[in-house]
């Protein structure tokens, strides 16, 4: 079976590769560039083009990274290609801003998955006779009553089925996971036993275009136009505590960084575009008994009204609720008050290991 397989140049996507092998794929590596730092394109003898890339740009997605790709699969003698996504990854870049500047927290690798890997993925797969694409998340594809699921990776550590409800219900037969099985210890260790350099290369902990974890600079760098955006901080019932220098530099269910000193724990518990207003409480007032998200995607077919449990966020515990679906809207409704509910974070629900479906946190 011919796979395409995102490569990123990190242990996770290199170790699938080997795996993929070893059960008989034949396996297409592909890197995808952001468009940042591509100075020219130039063609080799595949259909499709392979960026020459200035050596010197770091962190996710850069040219030392797409050097890391290239190197595993010339190790593995498997076909590699770099192609540049940049206006995708401009759309992801607007998107994370527009997010910000609107009050609300955007979850861009959430949206990566959903429009480039497992969009633009699969377009490309089907471009070369491929008839699956494979990343290195961990995460399952299994059958559950006779039809594909997506299930939890076996690692709960590692686990990354969160961000991937956004992929079509129709594609799940084309997706693989090669590293789901796994621990990370597993895959590092397999990693090595194949020669590959990247088995020791630490994780990636920021997002692609924001390298310095700057999230406030890069808005203020990215907007298309002058936004006043500092104003107030201020308690739930609106009395002014302090000043801030921007909404943008907060986020829902935040606790540092708020520039006061409280006698008890304070969070962030609503961020409001039109006043300026960052509004402060405590746990209690950051408690939320029930959401709406929208934008859904199913991947298994549902009553209208069912139990399940609901995960609001990537390190959230799941937690016991009712779920009423409608067109492509839904409502949750927790047992238990949440706390950290953040408009524009992902919300998915799940039956056990299973993956029903998710949406966005309005």
């Amino acid at each position: 079976m011919r796979t395409v397989l995102a490569m990123s140049g990190g242990v996770d996507s290199s170790a699938a590769a080997v795996l993929l092998q070893d059960a008989g794929h034949e396996v297409v590596g592909l890197f995808m560039r952001s468009g940042a730092t591509e100075e020219a394109c130039s063609l080799d003898d595949s259909p499709l083009p392979v960026l020459r890339t200035r050596p010197n740009k770091q962190g996710c997605c850069s040219a030392s990274d797409a050097a890391d790709a290239r190197r595993v699969a010339d190790t593995l003698d498997i076909p590699f290609h770099a192609l540049n996504f940049a206006g995708e990854f401009d759309r992801i870049r607007d998107y994370f801003a527009e997010e910000y500047l609107a009050g609300r927290t955007p979850n861009p690798c959430v949206r990566c998955n959903h429009w480039i890997k497992f969009g633009r993925l699969w377009e490309f797969a089907e471009s070369i006779g491929a008839s699956a694409i494979a990343t290195g998340h961990y995460a399952r594809i299994e059958t559950v009553a006779g039809e594909p699921a997506l299930l939890r990776g076996r690692d709960g550590n590692k686990d990354q089925s969160y961000v991937l409800f956004g992929i079509r219900r129709e594609l799940l037969t084309r997706v693989q996971f090669p590293c789901g099985d796994s621990l990370k210890p597993a895959i590092r260790e397999l990693a090595g036993r194949a020669g590959l350099r990247v088995a020791t290369k630490a994780d990636s902990q920021e997002i692609c275009f924001v390298p310095n974890n700057d999230y406030a600079d890069f808005v203020a760098r990215h907007r298309r136009q002058t936004l006043q955006t500092a104003g107030n901080l201020v308690d739930t019932a609106g009395t002014v505590l302090g000043q801030h220098a921007g909404y943008e530099r907060f986020t829902v269910g935040q606790r540092k960084g708020l520039g006061l000193a409280f006698g008890e724990p304070r969070f962030v518990v609503k961020i409001d575009a039109a006043t300026r207003d960052v509004v402060i409480g405590t746990r209690e007032e950051l408690a939320v008994a029930s959401l709406t998200g929208s934008e859904t995607n199913w991947l298994v077919e549902t009553p209208e009204r069912f139990r399940a449990f609901a995960q609001i966020r990537y390190r959230h515990t799941p937690a016991p609720c009712e779920v009423v679906r409608e067109a492509d809207r839904m409502s949750v409704t927790f047992d238990e008050p949440q706390h950290g509910v953040a408009p524009g974070q992902a919300v998915v629900v799940y039956e056990g290991d299973r993956v029903l479906g998710g949406g966005w946190i309005e």
